[in-house]
């Protein structure tokens, strides 16, 4: 058991590290990472959700020390977070295992694609500097959504949607840092109160990713663009959902799609 901690706390620093660079969470590669070395899926998840929350809020007090974060542009997608993240980890019991990990496989696609090839506008003085409340509303509402469906936080998410919407790719990864670690407790509070957490683990991955994702945040402050980082995350994720497709096999998923419908 000491073993598995050891290698969970280790999982969830350096995940959160690499994760905080692209200012993202970590659920997205920590949750497969976790069911690899055996911690069930069920248990991986909320596990997931407290280390995004951690390492997220860290990450947040950086960017709140250095006077970089804009809390209003991010209050919108906080507020429906929370509301919707209960509802996602409440449906999620009702769906079949292999009907999560089929969710979660598009859900890695869609984020990684979004990474590597959106690019948002060209120019700095094109980015809006305005702070809408239906948009980042609407973002944080499917935001919630995923991340208690599925336990990834809602970061791959929101990042790529409010950059559509045409925000600076560097003020995003702040914004989504401070928006994360909302929708990530309202969903495993969910999860916890249905009992499908460990104490023990919480303890040490929430430490581990606590310091992986404050250093992460450094990094990213002084010496790397967020968005050559996010076109790196990217082509892991989708590297991650072909592994995920290749685990299941072609007979799984017709077989998952048709029980589905």
């Amino acid at each position: 058991m000491a073993s598995n901690i050891l290698i969970i706390s280790l999982l969830s620093f350096v995940l959160s590290f690499i994760f905080a660079l692209g200012g993202v969470g970590s659920a997205v590669i920590l949750i497969p990472a976790l069911s690899w070395i055996g911690v069930p899926f069920n248990l991986a998840r909320p596990t997931g959700l407290f280390v995004n929350c951690i390492s997220m809020l860290a990450a947040t007090w950086s960017n709140f020390k250095e006077k970089k974060l804009d809390v209003r542009l991010g209050l919108p997608i906080i507020a429906s977070s929370i509301v919707m993240a209960p509802v996602g980890a409440w449906a999620s019991h009702f769906l079949p295992t292999r009907t999560l990990l089929l969710i979660f496989i598009c859900f890695l696609f869609f984020s990684g694609t979004m990474m590597i090839f959106f690019k948002g506008s060209k120019y700095a003085d094109q980015y809006r500097e305005d702070r809408p409340l239906a948009g980042p509303l609407g973002v944080g509402v499917l935001a919630g959504i995923v991340s208690g469906l599925l336990g990834v936080g809602g970061g791959g998410i929101i990042s790529p949607l409010m950059v559509i919407q045409g925000f600076n790719p560097k003020k995003v990864a702040m914004v989504t840092a401070f928006s994360v670690p909302f929708s990530s407790f309202s969903a495993f509070v969910t999860y916890a109160a249905m009992g499908s957490v460990s104490i023990k683990i919480l303890i040490f991955a929430g430490l581990a990713g606590w310091c992986g994702g404050y250093l992460g945040t450094k990094v990213m402050q002084k010496k790397m663009k967020p968005q050559s980082v996010k076109r790196l995350l990217g082509g892991v994720l989708i590297l991650i959902g072909i592994k995920f497709l290749w685990s299941m096999g072609l007979t799984d998923i017709l077989q998952t799609v048709g029980g589905s419908g």
